[in-house]
């Protein structure tokens, strides 16, 4: 399974979205600042993890929310209002 995360940093005051097979080890590099991307918002916290069968299918939909460049967008998958996977498959 590979996975779509969704960051937020309270510091920045803004949200980051990756993709990853191991989610807690992919925020714990995050929160230790070795990611060029992410450092300035140390420490972030994990708001939403989607799970998606393939590695294509969790990039098609991290893709899709860089691509909209919207707040609204990802608190709406955050609450669950929109659903990536079927997003993705109906794509």
């Amino acid at each position: 399974m590979h996975y779509l995360y969704i960051l937020y940093s309270k510091k920045l005051d803004q949200y980051y979205s990756g993709h990853s097979k191991n989610v807690d080890n992919r925020l714990q590099k995050h929160n230790a600042g070795t990611s060029r991307a992410t450092h300035r918002g140390v420490p972030w916290e994990l708001k939403r993890v989607v799970e998606f069968p393939t590695k294509r299918q969790a990039i098609q939909a991290e893709n899709w929310i860089k691509k909209m460049k919207s707040r609204i967008v990802i608190e709406k998958i955050i609450s669950g209002v929109i659903d990536l996977e079927e997003i993705i498959n109906s794509g």
